[in-house]
């Protein structure tokens, strides 16, 4: 099949049968690391032993890295994927041997990047646009265009000089952003024009993308990495925006208390920010019976850490156990019996698939900076008070709540258009398949002016989810609630048919009265009724791992 070099369809790699041997065959066979080509995910057939970490089998590794040990040793880092959205990093010798296999990804790649990678374009792949994966493709270029052009010395050919006719004539290089931000710094600032824009991309929802059109002219005045920090706001009538905020944004922003619908929502922030503080904001009755004690509201709660508690017991009488947060309980006391504070506070254990209403106490009002907030842990629930004054217009000023998912850095390039070039934005090199060309124009401007960079840009939710894509970001649901005890494992006996055909009314009225009892279940209890997607505020539903 002939396959136009601009072809639109997206081809998927096809995993190899062939097992490796060895840590070292996977490095020098297959790209390392997160970069356009995708990180390579395996498998060991067998259980892996490296110093006090048993790794079982079937477990899935992303090979990230290659670095040197002290004794001179190559050790390959790799990323275990985790439970409860935890992930472990280890270190595996390239002498490790083995039965290693490389596991099928999802991600589709356009003909021009197999083309461009000499490792993809010897591999097999499937089109994901035919039904039933069609056939299997091997991609081997047809034509092939040289800047280079060599006659033979033999060859009789006729000169003519044609300088005069095509003196304006005007050979052009275009260029990728990746080849863009590779340019000597002396190249800038310089014009450029557009040659292919973005037209098929829908990572951003900003004003300078809809100026990134095919033939306009930009003012490119430099590039480097930029600190980003990733932000989303909770869900509300016009959805969820997401937006990348340089770390350079001059606005100042209060913390904002977080507010958790379950235990588990508890234990995961907790281990992002230690000594985590809430406040019951909602009554919880106790059941004895599967370990979950009473809460009222007011009540203080410090999560001090996780333990594996005892919980129902099964057919054989064993208790279950089950991973529990240890918390010190206190109740919120007036000015007078603060004194008192220590001997009303007790450790309790609230079962992690336990439900409940709580919300973050906060001890300081204090503005922060955007560089403060980075610094420590992250996520945070924050809401802008002062707007940045270096920007036109603050999108993020006015918002009833912002959460700071994740730092992260990107390659820009710091770029304006000719008839406002001191007001800038960056350009983020890896989301952008654009090319460029640099011209002779002169630039805008008789003195370099002074630059207004704009810090915040508003992204798309496939941005959002096509970044948790790229760092190969994968979060394991909650535990289930344990099973209860039935209350009897024997089996009724059927009645005799000539019983079975008289009505028996006092059974039917205490089939009734069971079925208005209040607080009564029978076999197991039913859990926790499943949350909403939004995980900053709401319980995973066990059958669903987010991205």
């Amino acid at each position: 099949v002939n396959y136009p070099f601009k072809n639109l369809s997206y081809f998927r790699l096809v995993a190899e049968d062939l097992p490796y041997n060895t840590i070292e065959e996977i490095v020098g066979l297959c790209p390392v690391g997160v970069d356009a080509c995708g990180s390579f995910t395996f498998i060991s057939q067998n259980e892996l032993t490296i110093d006090n970490f048993t790794l079982p089998a079937g477990k899935q590794l992303i090979l990230l890295s290659v670095e040197g040990a002290k004794n001179g040793e190559r050790l390959a880092r790799c990323q275990v994927v985790g439970q409860n959205m935890a992930s472990t990093e280890i270190l595996l010798p390239l002498s490790l041997r083995g039965e290693f296999y490389e596991c099928q990804g999802d991600r589709g790649y356009s003909l021009e990047e197999i083309m461009a990678s000499s490792r993809l374009s010897c591999r097999r792949f499937r089109n994901t646009n035919e039904k039933n994966s069609g056939s299997l493709l091997v991609f081997s270029p047809v034509y092939e265009i040289s800047n280079v052009v060599k006659f033979p010395s033999s060859l009789e050919v006729d000169v003519q000089d044609v300088t005069e006719q095509f003196q304006d004539l005007v050979f052009i290089t275009p260029l990728s952003m990746t080849e863009v931000a590779s340019q000597p710094m002396e190249s800038f600032p310089t014009m450029a024009e557009i040659l292919d824009s973005p037209e098929g991309n829908k990572f951003f929802n900003c004003s300078w993308f809809e100026e990134l059109q095919r033939g306009r002219r930009l003012v490119l005045h430099s590039y480097g990495t930029t600190t980003m920090i990733l932000a989303s706001t909770p869900k509300g009538r016009k959805g969820k925006q997401y937006f990348i905020i340089s770390e350079s944004y001059g606005g100042r922003m209060r913390r904002r208390a977080r507010e958790f619908g379950s235990v588990y929502e508890l234990h995961l922030a907790s281990s992002q920010s230690p000594g985590l503080k809430v406040s019951v904001t909602r009554h919880c009755e106790a059941v004895e019976e599967e370990g979950m004690p009473a809460l009222s509201v007011g009540e203080q709660l410090e999560v001090l850490g996780m333990a594996l508690m005892d919980g129902l017991k099964d057919s054989s009488g064993a208790a279950q156990k089950i991973e529990s947060l240890i918390c010190k309980q206190t109740m919120e006391l007036d000015d007078e019996d603060e004194e008192d504070e220590e001997d009303d506070s007790k450790e309790i254990s609230l079962p992690l698939f336990m439900a409940g209403h709580f919300v973050e106490k906060l001890s300081d009002n204090k503005k922060y900076k955007l560089t403060d907030l980075a610094s420590s842990s992250l996520p945070l629930d924050i809401k802008v008070v002062t707007r940045d004054k270096e920007l036109e217009k603050d999108p993020l000023m006015g918002l009833p709540a912002l959460k700071l998912e994740e730092t992260f850095t990107e390659t820009t390039v710091l770029t304006s258009l000719p008839n406002k070039p001191d007001w800038c934005f960056e350009l983020p090199v890896r989301w952008l398949q654009m090319s460029l060309c640099f011209t002779s124009d002169h630039l805008p401007w008789s003195e370099s002016p002074e630059l207004h960079v704009e810090t915040v840009t508003e992204v798309t939710e496939k941005f959002y989810y096509e970044y948790h894509k790229l760092i190969s970001k994968i979060e394991e649901p909650p535990p289930r609630p344990p099973k209860r005890k039935p209350a009897s494992s024997e089996v009724p006996k059927k009645p005799p048919k000539s019983e079975s055909k008289l009505p028996n009314l006092s059974s039917a009225v205490t089939k009734q009265l069971d079925n208005l009892s209040l607080g009564q279940t029978k076999g197991r209890r039913a859990p926790a009724p499943p949350p909403p997607e939004d995980v900053s505020m709401n319980f995973y539903s066990p059958t669903k791992t987010e991205m």
